[in-house]
């Protein structure tokens, strides 16, 4: 979710297809195109009503629901922090297939209503469990560290609807700290929670065992040691509690050994999500800087999991948080880009088959490649 050293425009294909992409869009609050023919891009917006991103992806009986960040307009410039990514609500979207119509709904969860929370409603995840529907969300608490800004914590909130409105639970899940939670149930109906991030997602506060209010802004910068982990923890069957304390969802080389923090086109940034397929944990997650979707393969829904390539090639816009269901007989991967603003801020959620190949591994996909 963070600016990186590393700009967008710099990122962009060298191609004048590419380059039309990265044109300077305008101020106005409400989606417009930023510049860029829409066949400059494989995938279209699922909404253009409203900024949407970071889709988590489920099916609740057979129907399709996305739960998006939404993004607003804000004066905000971009900065490690990702103080200009000011989202406030949730709103839910809801088809019945891929290329169906999409309906976008009316606000599930506001900050405001949520008693722990400060500020900055960022990348959510949802799950089912016997007749409720269950939100769960990172935001700043009321803390405040060297800048002046709460830590994030992981909150969750419940609905007889799975498209809100959302009631949230008085205080964040104990234990629970960063961003960017995904659920993931088992075929035995265990549920995991995968969740962090660093730089803005202040992993890298926690690399003790113990947050550090001034600790860095950024990452460890050991690049020859290994690389910070998201986090996976097994829940308890209420789903709003941790059963155990968070453990490192390790990610490893050919070699066996963990990924380095030095290696930024593999080691973990955010936007963890997993799902199973041949009896094997797909551990799913965005590099940040490098702005790749990558993947790793497991045995054990803890990991740990061996590198296995890109998902996604770098999309227009900073970086991209992404989900992965089965539906229809198909496999779908839902991400972001910056389409409509070309803000790396105002993002617009989007829709892709995925195709995976005999072995298991999966075919990488170019965000430009006309179908």
């Amino acid at each position: 979710m963070m600016k990186a050293r590393i700009t967008t425009a710099a990122l962009c294909l060298s191609s004048a297809l590419a380059l039309a992409a990265c044109s300077q869009a305008g101020t106005d609050a409400k989606p417009s195109n930023g510049g860029a023919d829409a066949s400059a891009f494989r995938d279209q917006p699922l909404v253009s009503e409203i900024y949407t991103a970071d889709p988590s992806a489920h099916v609740f009986d057979g129907k399709i629901y996305v739960y998006p960040s939404h993004d607003i307009e804000t004066p905000t410039a971009d900065d490690d922090l990702g103080n200009q990514y000011a989202m406030r609500d949730y709103r839910v979207l809801s088809m019945d297939k891929v290329g169906g119509k999409v309906t976008v709904g009316p606000v599930a969860l506001d900050v405001k209503d949520v008693p722990w929370a400060s500020q900055q409603m960022w990348a959510p995840d949802a799950a089912y469990k016997d007749g409720t529907y269950l939100l769960y969300f990172p935001a700043r608490d009321k803390s405040k560290d060297k800048n002046g800004l709460g830590a994030f914590r992981i909150g969750v909130a419940t609905s007889k609807n799975p498209m809100g409105p959302f009631v949230a639970e008085q205080e964040a899940i104990p234990g629970s700290f960063s961003m960017d939670p995904a659920v993931f149930a088992d075929d035995d109906g265990t549920a995991y929670m995968y969740f962090g991030g660093i730089w803005g997602g202040q992993l890298q506060r926690w690399a003790t065992g113990k947050y550090d209010p001034n600790g860095s802004d950024t990452d460890l910068m050991q690049d020859d040691k290994p690389a910070l982990s998201g986090k996976v923890v097994r829940m308890n069957a209420d789903m709003k509690t941790f059963a155990e304390a968070p453990r490192d969802a390790v990610i490893l080389g050919e070699d066996g050994k963990p990924v380095l923090g030095g290696d930024h086109e593999r080691r973990f940034f955010e936007a963890s999500w997993v799902f199973k397929k041949d009896g094997k944990y797909y551990y799913t997650y965005s590099t940040g800087d490098t702005h790749f979707l990558n993947y790793a393969i497991g045995t054990s829904p803890y990991g740990p999991f061996k590198y296995a390539g890109h998902i996604l090639k770098p999309v227009q816009g900073w970086t991209t948080h992404h989900s992965i269901i089965q539906h229809d007989g198909k496999w779908w991967l839902f991400y972001a880009d910056t389409q409509l603003s070309n803000k790396n801020h105002l993002r617009n959620v989007k829709v892709t088959e995925l195709t995976f190949n005999p072995d298991g591994s999966i075919q990488t996909i170019d965000p430009f490649k006309a179908k």
